[in-house]
């Protein structure tokens, strides 16, 4: 079952904005507000993957200080690339990736990150999660990114009744109108740090309890 109607979710999102700087916000948002610039956006999210977003932080200002964009990541080798962004997870592959993303970037795009979801998904190892990111948070686009974040809590309010991420994308696509989808990530990621966690949530603290459906929920404090 699940009832909550396009109005009421526009309403808690107006309520989560209010609350918001209250919250830890995602890493990768604070940076592209910082720098507005879609590479650091891409790079920095490909290292975010699997990575607490205080070693993303850490691990993206050490590799921007020696390479900020991709002219200069493609002179660094796999092994330099790989000992800045440590500790983040898997960060020999992510190494791999980041260097062979920004030599395509430099020999199919003219060193420019593409503003557009088909050719972002031409990168190895880019998901409709990383590629919306880019496009909303790097370029302004609407595009909603939908992390387990936003999958999560979109399915706990009862707002969509959805199985993965990406039917969720596709269904909030369809519900939401279109001058709010750059907001949904950094919101619900944001709640969903602080407030709206996977296994006991604070529900206690929670500014849109009463709105919320609380599907799944088996204890909460």
């Amino acid at each position: 079952m699940f009832c909550m109607n396009t109005k009421t979710f526009l309403k808690v999102l107006e309520i989560l904005e209010k609350e918001f700087p209250k919250w830890n916000a995602p890493i990768v948002s604070l940076l592209a507000e910082k720098t507005q610039d879609p590479y650091k956006v891409l790079i920095s999210t490909i290292i975010s993957l699997r990575t607490k977003d205080e070693i993303t932080a850490e691990s993206s200002k050490r590799l921007f200080e020696k390479a900020d964009n991709p002219y200069d990541m493609i002179k660094l080798s796999e092994e330099e690339i790989a000992n800045l962004i440590y500790p983040a997870g898997f960060y020999k592959n992510k190494a791999k990736q980041i260097k062979q993303i920004s030599k395509e970037i430099i020999e199919k795009y003219n060193g420019k990150v593409p503003n557009a979801l088909e050719e972002l998904l031409k990168f190895k190892g880019v998901g409709r999660k990383t590629a919306n990111l880019v496009l909303s948070e790097g370029y302004g686009k609407p595009a909603i990114c939908v992390d387990i974040h936003v999958h999560r809590i979109c399915n706990r309010l009862g707002f969509v009744k959805t199985k993965t991420p990406e039917e969720t994308e596709f269904k909030l696509m369809e519900k939401v109108p279109k001058e709010y989808w750059n907001k949904i990530n950094k919101l619900f990621v944001a709640f969903g740090q602080t407030i709206c966690k996977p296994i006991s949530p604070i529900c206690s603290k929670c500014p849109v309890e009463n709105y919320c459906e609380k599907i799944g929920v088996d204890k909460h404090r």
